[in-house]
């Protein structure tokens, strides 16, 4: 029997879970509680399977938190919780999304993000945790223009099977 899955906004209550998440992913924790009101996670039945999350700052927005429970990866919820963040992202007027990893790049590429230069990052951006020492600064520094009127169509869809 296939459980139903279902996108929702995060609350206080499940922090435990997204914190287990992100853990077990090896994604920084700091900053991320703090930020909540704009996470989304994916339950499974009644069990959180994943999680992405925004920092704002004002219309531009950090990528972080995204996470899948190492059984359920390459299944689509990670594109279908990026999905929806940056429709949530768009209703709140977010214009850039920006991100930082070690790992990721690759994926991050497939769904329209480009490699920038770190020292052209948003100054609005330099209050996030991630980027005051959280993150290595050999972390590659990512951004999506959400304000492109090209935007969503330019992504490309892949299923991550």
């Amino acid at each position: 029997m296939k459980l139903e899955r279902n996108i929702r906004a995060a609350s206080l209550a499940d922090w435990p879970s997204i914190a287990a998440l992100l853990n077990e992913a090896v994604l920084p924790l700091a900053g991320a509680e703090a930020h909540l009101d704009d996470f989304l996670v994916m339950d499974e039945g009644d069990r959180m399977v994943g999680v992405a999350g925004l920092e704002r700052y004002g219309h531009v927005a950090l990528l972080r938190s995204v996470a899948v429970q190492a059984a359920h990866r390459h299944t689509g919820i990670g594109r279908q919780l990026f999905d929806a963040l940056c429709a949530k992202a768009r209703r709140d007027e977010v214009r850039g999304l920006y991100l930082l990893t070690t790992t990721a790049a690759p994926y991050f590429e497939q769904l329209g993000f480009e490699i920038r230069d770190r020292r052209d990052a948003p100054a609005a951006l330099m209050a996030s945790a991630e980027f005051r020492g959280v993150c290595p600064a050999s972390a590659t520094f990512m951004a999506l223009e959400l304000a492109s009127a090209r935007w969503p169509w330019r992504l490309r869809r892949r299923h991550w099977s």
